[in-house]
């Protein structure tokens, strides 16, 4: 929990909007597809930490000129939602721009950064969602703090309905090359909605949580507190990992991230009442349906893994076999679900089911600013279900290498989790 002196550090706050710098969405409508309106409900927030050098120098005036020309590549961000006749929400691309916050700590960054407390990255990005005054609020919000020894974050929160986590690093990157005067051929598009058919309902897939309606505040509440705290697994642990769950009983040796699902499963099965979960989603990034310059949630994979016992029934290397070949793709079934029902259902993915993330290959730290690279990426999903969420993270670039991972659960199952995790595999 972030304490009333860490909030306190956060002052002289001043708020502005930015857009392109010339008329550059025409008013266009942008459609949405079946599975941006399945993501509508998460939100992505990163804070990129840069040490002096970066932005020495550079005023606000500055900084919002490349800003300028950045959005006139990145007009769908800049829009705002309107409905049509049927209520089918669609983006105005109206140039209403991104939502700028500028801030100020008491803190130096590298005291900051040194801090275990996961929950104080959240002071430096903007919490807010979209609506209840839908038309007007703003898709993207980013918030630029300097810290009191010259350092600066760059905090975004991003409207998951726009894309997924490599479409929003990808946005970012966009800003990083545009600052360095590098212009891209043409303007970031979306994925085309497809036609669709509007039969009877169809059963909700096994990956989504049915909540709502929400109107036009789009957002949730959590049947209980919910934290989030990060960890990091060294190479030399994951070598560990994968040699106790290889056991030389599979063809080939395990993946860092199914072991890193097999870790966390088995230890949540440990410390859980019921058992632990019984269905958890899988999202990776599909690299074969992903095209350079285009912002979309269709090229995240969502499978499904069910099990009618608790994971620690099984040996580990049984449950990483499962996690890799017992899985369910949940990608038709979500539009399905979605375009055959009129109503146009408001749905959980993330946290629906114990939800794991591989941004693995997310390139948070190819985004440069003046030839400095972040020293550090935050990256949370917010606004998600109760069974929570886990991202496997890369780090960064020039650190010994790894995974960083970064849970979101129930408050009540942490320490128990932590115990756990310690006790039955030495992290932690």
């Amino acid at each position: 929990m972030v304490s009333s002196e860490e909030h306190n550090s956060i002052y002289d706050i001043k708020i502005s909007t930015v857009s392109a710098g010339f008329i550059s969405g025409h008013n266009a409508c942008q459609e949405l597809t079946e599975m941006d309106l399945a993501m509508k409900l998460h939100y992505l927030r990163f804070v990129y930490y840069f040490t002096t050098p970066a932005f020495e120098g550079l005023t606000i005036i500055n900084i919002k000129e490349t800003m300028f020309n950045w959005l006139n590549y990145a007009y769908i961000p800049c829009g705002r939602f309107r409905r049509s006749d049927s209520g089918r929400p669609y983006i105005k691309c109206n140039d209403s721009g991104v939502r700028i916050i500028e801030a100020k700590c008491r803190v130096c960054l590298d005291e900051w950064l040194e801090s275990k407390d996961g929950s104080r990255h959240k002071l430096l990005v903007p919490n807010q969602v979209l609506g209840p005054d839908l038309n007007f609020s703003p898709l993207v919000m980013i918030q630029l703090t300097d810290f009191k020894c010259g350092g600066k974050s760059v905090g975004m929160t991003w409207s998951h309905v726009l894309g997924d986590t490599f479409s929003a690093v990808g946005f970012m990157n966009l800003w990083s090359q545009v600052f360095g005067g590098h212009y891209p051929a043409r303007p970031l598009t979306m994925a085309q909605q497809q036609a669709r058919a509007h039969d009877t309902p169809i059963p909700d897939p096994l990956s989504v949580k049915r909540v709502g309606p929400v109107g036009d505040l789009w957002s949730t509440s959590n049947s209980s507190e919910m934290e989030t705290f990060s960890f990091h697994i060294s190479t030399s642990e994951l070598t560990q990992l994968q040699a106790k769950i290889y056991q030389e009983k599979v063809d080939k040796q395990i993946p860092v991230f199914e072991c890193i699902c097999v870790v966390i499963w088995q230890s949540l099965a440990n410390c859980r009442d019921d058992s632990g979960p019984k269905v958890v989603t899988i999202c990776k990034n599909d690299l074969k349906n992903r095209t350079k310059g285009i912002i979309t949630n269709e090229s995240q994979d969502i499978r499904v893994v069910k099990t009618n016992i608790s994971a620690n029934n099984y040996e580990p290397f049984e449950l990483a076999s499962l996690i890799m070949n017992n899985v369910d793709d949940e990608r038709v079934n979500i539009k399905e679900a979605m375009g055959n029902d009129k109503e146009l259902p408001d749905f959980l993915i993330y946290g629906a089911n114990l939800t794991f993330v591989d941004l693995s290959d997310a390139s948070f730290y190819d985004m440069e600013i003046r030839g400095q690279k972040p020293i550090y990426v935050s990256c949370i999903i917010d606004n998600i279900g109760d069974e929570g969420v886990v991202l496997v993270l890369p780090r960064p670039k020039g650190c010994s290498d790894g995974r960083i991972v970064r849970m979101t659960l129930p408050q009540n199952q942490v320490m128990k989790f932590k115990s756990a995790l310690k006790e039955d595999w030495r992290i932690g």
